[in-house]
């Protein structure tokens, strides 16, 4: 049991930094006024691949020239896309776009208005964990992990129970060191009838030291 008890400690921190970690990079991003976006597909690859997470920040449509990548509202179903400016209408108030891993550019013009901004960095593998722990199942895995290490957190230490009960390897509250006078070696007094000294096992019997009479 003790030995679960210190798995239990090193698995239960390690989550502990994982949902800190997770948690800063997707709301605190989110506070600094960014949008983020999981990529799905491989149509921006090398600089976007599948599974990163993607930091979007919003520009004025205006600011965006070609060769910038930007994220947009693809379609009526609102998928969301990132794709590379290869032409900018300015009249028409329109982006032609094209995915650096397409062999033809996007059928059809991306309107000033579906732009949602111009991707910042990205992070990669990150959106795996993301997409994990906002969408089921792996919302409620993350939701009951969480509710069970805070359980634990407050019951006792069951890994630190011998089998008569006590606490084991459990140092005394009240405790007080002093030096054998010959051995050097140290006493404690640790709740029993009279203090013993660690190396020869004696009691002390009042002011008299047995470890004078010991010669080891």
């Amino acid at each position: 049991m003790k030995t679960f008890g210190k798995i239990w400690s090193v698995v239960s921190t390690v989550l502990v930094i994982i949902v800190v970690i997770s948690a800063v990079f997707l709301l605190g991003s989110r506070l600094l006024g960014f949008k983020v976006f999981t990529v799905i597909s491989g149509s921006m690859e090398p600089q976007y691949s599948v599974g990163d997470l993607i930091y979007v920040k919003e520009v004025d449509p205006n600011t965006i020239k070609v060769g910038d990548p930007i994220t947009f509202v693809l379609n009526e179903d609102l998928v969301v896309a990132t794709h590379r400016v290869i032409e900018v209408n300015t009249e028409k108030s329109y982006f032609r776009t094209k995915g650096d891993a397409n062999q033809v550019e996007d059928a059809s013009p991306v309107h000033f208005k579906n732009v949602i901004g111009v991707p910042q960095f990205s992070i990669p593998f990150l959106g795996y964990v993301s997409d994990f722990i906002q969408h089921p199942p792996g919302m409620y895995i993350t939701i009951g992990v969480i509710a069970l290490m805070i359980v634990l957190a407050f019951l006792p230490d069951f890994g630190g129970k011998d089998k008569k009960g006590g606490t084991a390897e459990q140092t005394p509250a009240a405790e007080v060191e002093k030096s054998c006078r010959n051995c050097k070696y140290y006493w404690k007094d640790v709740d029993l009838p009279k203090p013993v000294c660690l190396k020869h096992k004696f009691q002390f019997d009042g002011d008299h030291d047995p470890c004078d009479d010991f010669k080891g």
